[in-house]
């Protein structure tokens, strides 16, 4: 081969190597980020409370914890949403739905995160189980929520109560965004339950130890 015809191949297969590596380098489009809204409105039934309680943060496995939008197209596989993402994981914004429904609602004392330095009488340790849609052979999903609360006395040292809650709500479509939205109906709702059976259960707890 002549040196011009050379030079002029080894030329091309740098510039072909370089667009090579650029195409490579691109970073991925980036994930739709989803912020659920929860609003819990305070139920008549909820009694007023004198003690503070303080909320532990919300854990559960990584697979029920994560920031990644998990659905689970068969009992046995579990998958996740490409190109979508939770703003917060499943054990903050349950956590964050069950404070600001105990806030707003006015029925207790005094309310903060563990850790906050407020003095508290219970302490309430919840456990993610589930935070999934799932198809379970329909044609749309269901967001399935599930919880296990516990409410503890701290002086005592004694459980004043145990439950596991479980909400589930229908997507309108297969469409992420209907599911984030049956999603946040479904944490609206669970707040409200986990808020409503702490109260109830601390005060009766309290009525005991009268």
């Amino acid at each position: 081969m002549r040196a011009g015809a050379w030079l002029a191949t080894l030329a091309a297969m740098v510039l072909l190597a370089g667009c090579t590596r650029l195409l490579a380098g691109r970073s991925q489009d980036p994930p739709t980020i989803y912020a659920p809204d929860v609003h819990v409105q305070a139920a008549q039934a909820w009694p007023q409370v004198r003690w503070a309680l303080a909320i532990g943060h919300a854990s559960g496995a990584r697979t029920a914890d994560s920031l990644r939008i998990a659905v689970r197209p068969t009992p046995s596989e579990l998958q996740i949403y490409k190109g979508a993402q939770w703003a917060k994981s499943p054990g903050d914004m349950i956590e964050e739905g069950v404070l600001h429904a105990l806030e707003d609602s006015g029925r207790i004392a005094s309310v903060g995160r563990q850790g906050s330095g407020i003095a508290y009488d219970y302490r309430l340790l919840l456990d993610v189980r589930r935070f999934e849609s799932e198809y379970a052979g329909g044609a749309t999903p269901t967001a399935t929520i599930e919880i296990t609360a516990k409410l503890l006395h701290v002086k005592d040292q004694q459980l004043a109560g145990s439950r596991t809650f479980l909400q589930t709500q229908a997507a309108s479509t297969p469409a992420v965004p209907d599911v984030v939205t049956a999603f946040e109906q479904a944490l609206t709702s669970v707040s409200g339950e986990l808020a409503g059976w702490t109260l109830t259960t601390g005060e009766q707890y309290e009525r005991t130890r009268r």
